[in-house]
């Protein structure tokens, strides 16, 4: 099969890191790809959200299936693109169409669909400027801490957790009418604070069945003992120990199957992977958050785990026969550390030259914000790498980790040395 792989990331290396390992690949293109996903395939310089430029490619290069890394030309609706012509739309697209994929884009979509299903997530109400008096006062009968949440995609940053009930008026102002993230805080959505420990579960669904990944646990905040500023992710693990059979068979019955039978009761063209951003509060699963892809940098961990051929799963989505494909996991355990850009997740510098990836020879190194320049490999984001590595368990895994992490550099690189902190005994 002839691929394309829209994104840029460290999800996407390891999604092309997976799919290189196919005997059913003819030739996998990436755009507009990294240092690091070159090794796997070839790297075309296209924008993921120009959908004429990712048509014009698709034609002259007689792709079968195109992948969707990102979030953002999901939302943007790139598959009811692909659909609504002529010359693409016999071309399999991996990923949700723009009703589906606004189960990430807005808060208040993905809330509202929950209560239509019974699906177990925390109460809420939704705010516009318009409303903003009476965010006041459902704020003032909310308990603290107090949650808010922008509609829209605000790149990762759009949640704020405060304790404070004039902090939190001044942050829905703030994001209300004054528009702090732009259109994504057009609306805001406030929920009830759920105490717990959170987890990630993934599922790749045709619409009709559905095939559950390994579950991962990443790590948000930049500091060690999850302080600081929020982030992309600094890490993440898989297996996630507390997430028993039981636990499991609850995230399945309760929230899952409702939710793959929500979309096709309600006729959303749903192909692809679901992200279920989970909080298990006192043995009981909640959904924090829907997105409508992998996660980054889970896919780091959960990729790795996959023992099936992913093309084959891929190709199951795109033919609605994902209910006759196999799914197998290795067992091993898998931890990745991010290293990341001195000031991240604030102002940081690009360009800074990496040495020692080749010296890595225990772990696999995913390139989540990197160029290359000939054989140099320099930064240019704020999440650099992601070094994943495999164990018989976590602690294995992890040590294996930072092991590797030692014989990296470049200028300011900055990693946690504590990810996994809570899980592992």
């Amino acid at each position: 099969m002839r691929i394309l792989l829209l994104g840029s990331g460290g999800r996407e290396h390891a999604l092309a890191w997976k799919i290189a390992q196919s005997s059913m690949l003819e030739e996998l293109f990436i755009a507009p790809g990294n240092a690091g996903t070159r090794q796997h395939g070839k790297n075309v310089n296209i924008d993921p959200l120009n959908f004429e430029q990712v048509k014009t490619f698709v034609l002259e290069n007689n792709i079968e299936l195109v992948l969707v890394g990102p979030e953002e030309p999901l939302v943007n609706g790139i598959h009811d693109f692909f659909l609504a012509d002529e010359q693409l739309s016999k071309i399999a697209v991996v990923g949700p169409g723009k009703v589906g994929a606004q189960l990430e884009g807005s808060k208040d979509f993905a809330k509202q669909f929950m209560q239509r299903h019974n699906i177990p997530t925390a109460k809420y109400a939704t705010f516009t400027k318009d409303t903003l008096e009476n965010g006041y006062r459902f704020l003032e009968g909310t308990k603290a801490p107090y949650v808010l949440k922008a509609d829209g995609l605000a790149a990762g940053k759009g949640v704020v957790i405060l304790e404070d009930l004039q902090e939190a008026k001044d942050e829905l102002k703030s994001m209300l009418a004054d528009a702090k993230f732009g259109e994504a805080s057009s609306r805001v959505v406030i929920e009830q604070f759920l105490k717990g420990i959170e987890l990630s579960v993934f599922v790749i669904t045709d619409g009709d069945s559905y095939k559950i990944l390994p579950e991962a646990k990443d790590y948000k905040r930049i500091r060690e003992g999850d302080t600081g500023l929020n982030t992309g992710g600094m890490g993440a693990v898989s297996p996630v120990p507390f997430a028993d059979n039981t636990f499991k068979d609850k995230i399945e019955n309760q929230i899952i199957i409702p939710t793959i039978k929500g979309l096709k009761s309600e006729k959303i063209l749903y192909k692809g992977f679901i992200f279920f951003g989970l909080i298990n509060v006192k043995g009981e699963p909640y959904v924090i958050e829907y997105n409508c892809r992998m996660g980054d940098p889970e896919t780091e961990v959960v990729i790795p785990r996959l023992r099936s051929d992913l093309l084959d799963l891929l190709e199951g989505v795109a033919t609605n026969t994902l209910s006759e494909r196999d799914i197998q996991f290795t067992e091993q355990c898998a931890a990745t550390v991010m290293m990341v850009s001195g000031g991240y997740p604030e102002s940081y510098q690009k360009g800074k030259q990496i040495f020692g990836i080749n010296a890595v020879t225990e772990s696999i190194v995913f390139h989540a914000g990197t160029s290359a320049d000939g054989p140099s490999i320099t930064s240019a984001g704020g999440r650099v790498l992601a070094v994943t590595s495999y164990g018989k368990n976590l602690e294995a895994a992890l040590r294996r980790s930072y092991e590797s992490i030692g014989k990296i550099e470049f200028d300011k690189a900055y990693y946690r040395k504590d990810i996994g902190f809570d899980v592992v005994k």
